[in-house]
């Protein structure tokens, strides 16, 4: 019977306990009411002008809300997905950061947002291939409930997503990056940087005052080491704040050597805060810096 249910849920993809044709009536209605499959109910959906990338808010069981977004792009498609309802690390540029932590989701609250993405896909004819945890959120303070959804999602008798083809996005939590290094999927790692001197990233990034710069770094070169796995650097640029030039200059410095590679994130602004995107030729020179001192970007 637990083969079926996996079956259902995660190869079919069905949203309830109904649509499960060779499992007995009366076990449906029992698995209803004592193992909901819908831990979460979608409120809205807003797809971009594309129709390419469609962010969904849900409602958890006990009212709190939280944001998935999917993105099908030529050759992928991708599930970002959320950890927690609100934030604790309080990053000064982030929507999420200003709801505080209200809660860590659960292992099954996450996998509940990569289902109905994975449903949503194949409703486009698409399959769900990617996961990245960079939602609201800081999946290494959830760390317990982030590696049991990791665990799920990749089992091959369900959903089936491959390791390499999920990234943990962290703001940099040394004990945990540490920890993560000893685990034994082959995950990948993305580490929000955001500046290359602890003076701005503590005022941007304030774990940083806890982790500095050099802490999280040996972390990174001690997670390299151990996994071999290439480390990705999020850097979101903001005009006025970390895209001048020597910003860049500065930020090569620091990773060059290292196994790496650099993701440009353009900000999004968010109305209530004061920070702003670069235009087009600022986010190009700052990128075609780091290219021309040898790390890898986009």
């Amino acid at each position: 019977r637990a083969r079926q249910l996996w079956g259902w849920a995660y190869r079919q993809l069905v949203p309830d306990y109904s649509k499960m044709a060779n499992i007995p009536a009366a076990l449906r209605d029992a698995l209803e009411t004592e193992a909901p499959l819908s831990l979460l109910k979608p409120v809205r959906a807003i797809a971009s002008a594309d129709g390419e990338t469609i962010k969904t808010l849900y409602r958890t069981g006990d009212g709190h809300m939280l944001e998935t977004v999917l993105m099908l792009y030529h050759n992928r498609a991708t599930v970002c997905v959320s950890c927690q309802v609100g934030c604790a690390v309080g990053c000064a540029f982030c929507a999420t950061g200003l709801m505080g932590l209200a809660r860590n989701l659960g292992a099954g609250e996450m996998v509940a947002q990569v289902a109905g993405a994975a449903r949503e896909a194949r409703e486009r004819g698409r399959e769900l291939t990617n996961i990245v945890m960079m939602g609201m959120g800081e999946p290494l303070q959830n760390y317990v409930e982030t590696m049991k959804f990791i665990g799920i999602v990749h089992d091959p008798d369900g959903l089936d997503i491959g390791a390499r083809r999920i990234t943990v996005s962290t703001s940099g939590v040394v004990p945990k990056i540490d920890a993560l290094a000893d685990e034994p999927l082959q995950l990948n790692l993305a580490v929000s940087l955001h500046a290359p001197d602890d003076e701005l990233r503590s005022t941007l990034v304030p774990i940083n005052r806890r982790y500095p710069i050099a802490a999280l770094l040996a972390a990174v070169d001690r997670y390299i080491s151990k996994t071999g796995r290439r480390v990705s650097f999020e850097y979101a640029l903001m005009r006025g704040i970390n895209d001048s030039e020597q910003s860049a200059l500065e930020l090569s410095l620091l990773l060059r050597g290292r196994l790496c590679h650099v993701n440009i994130i353009p900000l999004n602004p968010v109305d209530v805060l004061p920070y702003e995107r670069p235009d087009p030729e600022g986010i190009e020179r700052f990128t075609s810096i780091l290219r021309t001192a040898g790390i890898p970007t986009t």
